[in-house]
């Protein structure tokens, strides 16, 4: 299978705080390309401004579920929020 959609979700993490998210992106990449229907790919860039995870997926459909997956809301999202300077950014792309 192949990326036909993309799961872009952009933080904004004080670098002090950015260990933490690291480490939450490393304790969930795994189990999300395991058990998230359609999860293809799952990739952490950092730039000095914020941090954005990737998150590949075979469908738009796909992507939109995980963010209502209970790996999402009481995991990472939970590991995730107290890290936050301000509310995420969330995007869905279509692969053209």
């Amino acid at each position: 299978m192949s990326v036909k959609a993309y799961l872009e979700i952009t933080m904004v993490i004080e670098s002090a705080k950015r260990p933490a998210a690291a480490k939450v992106y490393t304790d969930y990449r795994q189990p999300f390309l395991n058990q998230i229907k359609g999860a293809q790919t799952k990739e952490l860039l950092v730039r000095d401004e914020d941090v954005q995870v990737l998150h590949g997926f075979d469908s738009v459909e796909n992507a939109k579920a995980y963010l209502d997956t209970e790996m999402f809301k009481n995991d990472v999202f939970v590991g995730l929020k107290p890290l936050w300077s301000a509310a995420p950014d969330v995007k869905i792309y279509t692969v053209a």
